[in-house]
């Protein structure tokens, strides 16, 4: 169920916007990117506000995008295993460690959420190990669950904890190239996953991807981590917003006057 619409003050939408900024994986994965679109993404990543968390990149500008952002403190992001989620675990090890060396800092993983739905549940844990084992432990892996296309909170729950027994650093709801992408309903569920790994002494961190496109949007499901995890939990390190055009609206916003 959708959140209620917030009706809050201009000063909270301020607060809200510049804490969003920071959790922003300013992202293009268009069926047809050029240089030309990634080297004008990575050059909004430094707003006068403050920079983005992130860029997230095909893997062949993984490499441009790590030259681009090499001063800065924005990290570089690259998919694997995208959009499907079907290939052999060889392959995503081969592309994860040809990510490595282009220079990125995160890869986003799509796990085998279709095998999954087919019985095998194992399949994301053993993908997410093999990643894990191959580029060790200083880059930081998303697991992208498809979370619009699982059936109920029940497959959800199944695949996240099977994610986190994996491995995974951040929970991901969606590629964005589904026809669902992320709902409150299943950020809920992955949120009461981080939660119970959180008690048992692991920081596991959320994605939010998938029709993300305002402000408001995302201050919704901000406050619904701030509800379910504390509000000191939600930071650049464990909160994520993917987005294309999230980050246009955020900077509307802060560069509007009082």
């Amino acid at each position: 169920a959708r959140l209620g619409l917030m009706t809050t003050s201009r000063t909270d939408r301020m607060s809200a916007a510049q804490r969003i900024l920071g959790m922003v994986d300013h992202t293009s994965l268009g069926d047809h990117d050029t240089e030309a679109e990634v080297r004008a993404l990575c050059a909004a990543a430094a707003t006068a506000h403050g920079p983005v968390a992130a860029v997230c990149v095909w893997p062949q500008f993984a490499a441009l995008a790590s030259e681009l952002m090499a001063a800065s403190a924005v990290k570089v992001a690259a998919v694997a295993n995208f959009p499907a989620g079907t290939a052999e675990v060889s392959e995503v090890v081969a592309e994860a460690l040809a990510l490595v060396a282009a220079g990125v800092d995160e890869i986003d993983v799509v796990c085998p959420w279709q095998a999954h739905l087919d019985g095998d549940h194992d399949a994301t844990t053993e993908l997410l190990i093999a990643v894990r084992e191959a580029v060790g432990h200083t880059i930081v892996i998303k697991a992208i669950l498809e979370t619009g296309e699982l059936p109920d909170a029940a497959a959800v729950n199944a695949i996240a904890r099977a994610a986190v027994i994996g491995g995974a650093d951040i929970l991901k709801t969606s590629t964005g190239k589904t026809a669902h992408g992320a709902d409150f309903d299943a950020a809920r569920v992955l949120l009461n996953v981080i939660a119970d790994a959180q008690r048992n002494g692991a920081t596991i961190g959320l994605k939010i991807s998938g029709a993300i496109r305002d402000v408001d949007t995302a201050a919704q499901y901000l406050a619904l981590a701030d509800e379910v995890m504390g509000e000191s939990w939600a930071t650049p390190e464990t909160m994520r917003f993917g987005a294309s055009s999230l980050l246009a609206d955020v900077v509307t916003l802060l560069d509007s006057p009082a």
